[in-house]
């Protein structure tokens, strides 16, 4: 088995920087456990707490796994939300109980009569029912906005606020857009040392998965080739025949197994006529649709967020989790105004983090590195390009955080800004979309990618998809590979 893909150098000597992705949960166990990746380097650091959410007015929410913590911080905002929090959070356990044994699942074929789809959707179909009073919670997540479920649950804006940032990240919509209730409840489906719900650090940053895996598959015999991308997947009467790299290197094997996306897979590396005319058209359509920035930023001090000073709280406590900053869910709702007509919102929506709070080797000592995921930031910008507007645009973040933290600017020693478009170049991410298609109830499980190929297989015998085109969708989780593996293991 050869695996080709390339690598990215150190941004600045001493910083480890995660470039794209930049916390983790969703890695499934089950690889974890089968790849042993523990012996070959991987740790996951707990962040607790794990969320900071200052406000203009001087206040500040905190949460996390500590119940207790959590509790006393959402009290200050609302008596009755810290009493109805717990009820929430159990419910969407019980929703997840249903619809994380689905992850590592090859989706029916709803349109096949074959014995084998007719069983497993009757299995699907039962567990729904096993839901009970929870099932049309489970509908509402799978296809609802985010916003009316949180109005329903909670009365204080600003635990709503920090919660519903969970839900538009990666993607082109604000909280009241349906669908976004799948993207918030994406991210409470995973699990940190066991922990379900809690997010961490990869020691190393998240390069350290990368290298894990590497090891562990080099320890299984795979040959890795780095810096060697894939010009063209060589097909011959419908049957892939190997991968001919852009130098010109040609590989032989009789089945390949493809991470890109299914734009750049069909579009881009087949020629013209491998694929059913009607197959291209349907690829076509797939909506990419992405709204993301990124800005990795090299920091000589930690931001002194002036919401903290005087709490009690212990240092840097707050910065160990994500820091959300959006006043007000109506500012969300504006910010997205701004992506619908092609322009970057005015007042962005910022998720960051500080890994080097948590873990040490990502920065020399007394200095750190920050995260910046940045909302809205549509890929199609009116009367102008994302080339000519991006430090402009992350001079706009920049100053907002700085309006929190007053000392952060003096801080930058350097900064990597990541624009759609170089999302796009970088990682092969059609649209700069992180999910490799947007993740909304027409584009999930039985329809993901293309209804009829949710299986992990093309119309091109041996060539199959195994990243987040496929089911269950975006995330470093790994389900996706995992289940194509297991069907290309079939097809041997």
């Amino acid at each position: 088995m050869v695996v080709t893909y390339c690598t990215a150098p150190h941004l600045w000597p001493g910083f480890k920087v995660s470039t794209a992705a930049y916390v983790n949960s969703l890695l499934r166990p089950e690889i974890i456990r089968d790849l042993e990746l523990p012996r070959h380097g991987f740790e996951l650091l707990p962040r607790s707490p794990s969320s900071f959410t200052p406000f203009p007015d001087g206040r500040f929410l905190l949460m996390g796994p500590d119940k207790a913590l959590t509790r006393q911080e959402v009290a200050k905002f609302s008596a009755r939300d810290a009493e109805v929090l717990p009820r929430y959070e159990a419910m969407l356990e019980r929703v997840a109980d249903f619809i994380e044994p689905t992850l590592l699942q090859t989706p029916p074929n709803p349109w096949s009569l074959r014995p084998k789809n007719l069983a497993q959707l009757a299995g699907l179909a039962w567990r729904f029912l096993k839901l009970g009073k929870d099932g049309p919670g489970a509908l509402e997540i799978l296809t609802g906005a985010a916003r009316p479920i949180l109005d329903r649950w909670f009365e204080s804006e600003e635990l709503k606020i920090a919660l519903a940032t969970d839900a538009i990240i990666g993607a082109m919509a604000s909280p009241t857009v349906p669908g976004t209730a799948y993207v918030l409840f994406h991210h409470v489906m995973g699990e940190c040392n066991g922990v379900r719900g809690m997010w961490g650090y990869v020691r190393g940053g998240m390069g350290g998965i990368t290298q894990a895996l590497a090891s562990a598959a080099r320890a299984h015999g795979a040959e890795i080739k780095v810096n060697s991308p894939v010009a063209k997947i060589l097909t011959r009467r419908g049957r892939v025949k190997g991968v001919a790299l852009e130098d010109g290197t040609e590989f032989q094997a009789r089945k390949v197994a493809s991470n890109v996306d299914a734009h750049v897979t069909f579009l881009q590396l087949l020629d013209d006529g491998d694929l059913p005319t009607e197959f291209v058209a349907d690829v076509k359509s797939i909506d990419y649709s992405s709204a993301s920035f990124k800005i990795n930023v090299a920091l000589s001090e930690l931001p002194d967020f002036s919401a903290v000073r005087g709490s009690g709280l212990a240092p840097n406590q707050h910065l160990r989790g994500t820091i959300h900053l959006a006043p007000t869910l109506d500012y969300m709702e504006r910010a997205y105004d701004d992506a619908k007509y092609g322009r970057p919102s005015t007042d962005p929506i910022l998720e960051c983090t500080i890994p080097s709070v948590v873990d040490t080797t990502v920065a020399p000592a007394g200095k750190h590195v920050m995260s910046f995921f940045v909302q809205y930031a549509p890929y199609e910008l009116r009367d102008t390009t994302w080339d000519a507007v991006k430090h402009r645009f992350a001079d706009r973040c920049f100053d907002i955080l700085n309006d929190y933290a007053p000392n952060f600017k003096r801080a930058v020693i350097d900064r990597q800004v990541l624009s759609p478009l170089d999302l796009e170049r970088r990682f092969g991410l059609t649209g700069g979309n992180i999910f490799q298609g947007s993740m909304t109830l027409s584009q999930l499980f039985f329809l993901r990618p293309l209804p009829g190929y949710a299986d992990y297989r093309s119309p091109i015998k041996g060539l199959y998809l195994c990243g987040a085109a496929t089911h269950p969708g975006g995330g470093v989780m790994g389900a996706c590979g995992y289940n194509a593996a297991r069907e290309i293991l079939r097809d041997r």
